[in-house]
């Protein structure tokens, strides 16, 4: 057993925790170690060979890969930042402030200064989808078919199904069609597609795969392996209607039923937000411990991972500010107002910016963001064509904030 007292660690290394490494490094802390439980650093963005990634952090286009590459470079430029991958979190005793981490090596006990989590999210399971029929072989989540697809040249099957339009299905439909397999349809059980409106266009529409909005899968059937699904259109209660039913023969169903915030080793000692199932933070990172910080898709989904590295970089700088001088300025709530369905962060903490991302509880064609501090304006702007599955962004500098509660809020 080996005990190391450092000044940072971060769990996990995709691009937040990557982000954040940088963020704290880039303070002057002594040292900052990462600790990632797969062989190597990276995280998802591995496995995503498609491009749209970099637009915002890297102001060019680059495949998850190049991207995943590029943060690694910048990472290696810090020789007070070292990568450990192979290592899993066995435990944290958060009063002790003692991280207990496995690897080949052993067993290593952590106490840092500050700690960071980075963990990312996991994808909904088939037992939270509670369809009826078989449990036949042949179904998958997207992030696995993704991987057996991307990673290990491996097809899933001839003729395929896709249930829900998030990001991830969108891109796989397209993935799976130019590998070859037959995609006979998208379902989704919004009224509204569930990805970004360029996915909907470059995956669906330029390769004829129909979309069936307000549907769901009512039933999957096969003995060893997955021989058909039936789906049907829902009403405004999402109850599928009677009559409505169609059957596809296929072999493979592929599930895009969204992400859950991967937070669990730590919901008997931080905040977690109840709906969304994510680490509460503030506009710092920090958590609902003083000394824990929290970044990316563990705290709320993200449509961009360019988003997810910008905010490991702030919860990463804030962790090695607390690492230095135990920093801790004063906190006041970010408050949902009308029709804002997710709000993050949920704490404005003074001398930092405040960026903010929220999706709209409904679509909304033409609607007013506000935000205000007391009776201080500090942003108003008409945004058009606003849907839940898109995320919003506002930045507002740490000049125009001041003290006291904040409300947002979409005006229609």
């Amino acid at each position: 057993m080996t005990e190391k007292n450092i000044d940072v660690l971060v769990i996990g290394a995709g691009a937040a925790g990557l982000g954040a490494a940088i963020g704290a490094a880039r303070e002057g802390v002594n040292n900052v170690v990462i600790v990632e439980r797969d062989d190597r650093s990276g995280g998802i963005l591995n496995q995503c060979i498609h491009n749209g990634f970099g637009l915002h952090y890297f102001r060019e286009e680059l495949t998850g890969p190049e991207y995943a590459e590029r943060i690694k470079s910048i990472v290696a430029q810090y020789p007070n930042i070292d990568v450990k991958v192979e290592q899993y979190v066995h435990q944290i005793d958060h009063r002790r402030k003692e991280v207990i981490v496995a690897s080949t090596e052993g067993i290593t006990i952590y106490r840092p200064k500050s700690l960071v989590v980075a963990t990312g999210a996991r994808e909904r399971p088939m037992g939270g989808v509670l369809v009826p029929g078989t449990r036949p072989a042949g179904v998958f989540t997207a992030g696995v078919a993704q991987r057996f697809v991307n990673l290990e040249n491996r097809l899933p099957g001839k003729r395929a199904l896709i249930v829900g339009s998030g990001d991830i299905g969108l891109i796989m439909a397209r993935r799976l069609t130019l590998e070859g397999v037959e995609v006979v349809a998208v379902v989704e059980r919004m009224p509204y597609p569930g990805g970004l409106e360029r996915n909907i266009r470059q995956c669906l529409k330029d390769f004829d795969i129909p979309l069936y909005l307000s549907h769901t899968v009512v039933g999957i059937y096969g003995k060893e392996r997955l021989e058909e699904v039936v789906i049907a259109q829902l009403d405004e209660s999402f109850k599928p209607i009677p009559g409505t039913e169609k059957k596809f023969k296929v072999d493979t169903l592929v599930l895009s039923v969204g992400l859950i915030p991967q937070s669990t080793l730590f919901k008997d000692f931080l905040k977690i937000d109840s709906w969304t199932k994510g680490i509460v933070t503030s506009s710092s990172g920090r958590s609902s411990l003083n000394w824990v910080f929290a970044a990316g898709n563990c705290t709320v989904i993200y449509d961009l991972v360019d988003w997810v590295t910008d905010e490991g970089t702030i919860a990463g700088k804030f962790a090695a500010m607390y690492a230095k001088n135990n920093w801790e300025p004063a906190r006041f709530f970010v408050e949902k107002g009308t029709n804002v369905g997710i709000l993050f962060p949920s704490w404005y903490e003074e001398g930092t910016n405040l960026n903010l991302y929220l999706r709209v509880k409904k679509p909304i064609a033409e609607g007013t963001i506000r935000v205000k501090q007391r009776n201080n304006l500090l942003y108003s702007k008409k945004h058009l064509n606003l849907l839940p599955s898109e995320m919003v962004s506002i930045k507002i500098p740490e000049s125009k904030l001041g003290s006291g509660d904040i409300l947002v809020e979409v005006l229609e």
